[in-house]
């Protein structure tokens, strides 16, 4: 993160009463490492390299502050475990239905649809979320068959 971006941050925090403590300034800084959409316990194996006494129930508090703060984004799927994104900008994403793995979706935002709706309907729409779900690439090459797999090898 750069020295601008955590200044700004740092100053919403007191702005909002709260101290840009070094355990949260770490979490954050591993979080925006990480190129997956991790769990908490994810981010705080992670953390615990750099604060080797920090605690999970830590890790959880600072992230749902961050997700408040609106620096983070908290990603909650029906049934799955609770993820966070370092990436607060709205964006769709994508969940493998076995291994619960998340990638950012390579799409721009459906922007018309709030449009469509707020004519339909006696709503202020304020946003929307959208999730796709399907298998990952690892999960779906272990549901083939071995013949079926063959057979898509000789397709390329």
């Amino acid at each position: 993160m750069s020295a601008r971006k955590m200044g700004i941050l740092m100053n919403f925090a007191n702005r909002a009463g709260l101290r840009m403590t070094r355990q949260r300034k770490v979490i954050l800084e591993e979080l925006q490492h990480m190129m997956t959409h991790p769990s908490a316990e994810e981010v705080y194996d992670v953390v615990r390299k750099r604060l080797h006494r920090i605690s999970l129930g830590t890790v959880y508090r600072n992230l749902e502050i961050l997700s408040e703060l609106g620096e983070i984004t908290k990603l909650e799927f029906g049934g799955t475990i609770k993820r966070f994104d370092p990436n607060p900008e709205d964006h769709y994403h994508i969940r493998c239905s076995l291994c619960d793995k998340v990638v950012d979706a390579p799409m721009a935002l459906l922007d018309h649809v709030e449009a469509h709706l707020s004519k339909k309907t006696e709503f202020k729409i304020i946003g929307h979320r959208l999730e796709f779900y399907g298998l990952c690439p690892e999960c779906a090459a272990h549901m083939i068959s071995p013949g079926l797999k063959k057979l898509e090898e000789l397709k390329k």
